[in-house]
């Protein structure tokens, strides 16, 4: 349901098991499970309506994973494998599915494109890695800078692809020719994460600077507003399935929500006031049952948040 006034939030579960930092939620909204990776190599499936249960292992890998993709029409949980490429689970089998070798640098997101039957990889060396989704071949390597791609966002509709990066860019690129139509500038430090807004007129980006910036799509990205959301690196940020909240993660070890529509700050959710994460929040997932949302922190935890109307 749309929260018109500020949402209460309780802390419903917290999920262990964990043996280093977590950096990656992965999922679909209404799916009965969600997954989590991060430092220790350990990819962990979590029951979406019964969050108290005990995770349960999906794939052990040799490295950290910092992105993770889910594809539920192909049965598949695909992986950023730091150093070596991306891997696809079969999720019914438990067993690797397809393994494609990229050049050894840590892959910071994952993004499908299913009309275009693509996966977008970044990559820490500045490459955007295109892979066709039937068989998980590089179709390209497109290097976009010196500085490390750090996240992916897609607009469907208009088929164009933002990539932000630690050069304080987002390059807008047409997802069918790959070009460049578009430079964005304007944050002062890496920026680690973009979502188009539900309704498509806007760009959400941020990053290290703390800062929070909305970009006018239609008037060909031209910054629409910008406001300091956390005391330090914002590592995500996600709109909830019903796109009326958007949700920050920081290094400041605290969640923010804000109305999607008015960017209006709603609820601050840390460790004093709801015994939130110890240490940085690195990214978010909403499942979209029962007005839930999951988080995950350097604390080796994830936390199960139950939102209600004030």
């Amino acid at each position: 349901m749309p929260f018109l006034h500020r949402p209460q939030v309780h802390k419903l579960a917290a999920l262990t098991g964990h043996r280093d930092c977590v950096y990656a939620l992965a999922g679909m909204p209404g799916a009965g499970a969600f997954y989590s990776a991060g430092a220790d190599g350990l990819v962990a499936a979590w029951s979406t309506n019964e969050p108290e249960r005990d995770g349960e292992l999906v794939a052990k890998v040799d490295n950290s994973v910092y992105a993770l993709l889910h594809l539920p029409a192909a049965g598949l949980l695909v992986l950023g494998h730091n150093f070596q490429g991306v891997q696809a689970i079969d999720l019914e089998a438990r067993k690797l599915a397809y393994a494609t070798a990229l050049p050894p640098v840590p892959i910071f997101d994952l993004v499908a494109d299913i009309a275009r039957q693509r996966l977008y990889a970044a990559l820490g060396d500045g490459t955007l890695a295109v892979l066709r989704l039937a068989d998980f071949q590089v179709e390209t390597l497109l290097r976009l800078s010196d500085k490390s791609l750090r996240c992916l966002a897609l607009h469907e509709t208009r088929g164009e692809l933002a990539v932000g990066g630690s050069d304080w860019r987002v390059r807008i690129l047409d997802a069918d020719t790959l070009t460049v139509k578009h430079v964005v500038e304007g944050a002062t430090n890496s920026v680690f994460t973009a979502a188009y807004s539900p309704d498509g007129h806007y760009l959400l980006t941020a990053g290290r600077d703390a800062h929070l910036r909305a970009w006018d799509v239609e008037a060909g990205y031209q910054e629409h507003r910008t406001l300091v959301a956390h005391m330090f690196t914002i590592n995500h940020l996600a709109f909830s399935p019903d796109g009326s909240l958007l949700a920050t993660c920081s290094m400041d070890k605290s969640i923010k929500l804000w109305d999607a529509a008015t960017l209006d700050l709603l609820r601050v959710v840390d460790r004093a006031r709801h015994a939130g994460h110890g240490t940085s929040v690195n990214k978010l997932f909403w499942p979209a049952q029962q007005n839930r949302l999951v988080s995950c922190s350097d604390d080796r935890t994830l936390a199960v948040w139950q939102l209600s109307a004030e």
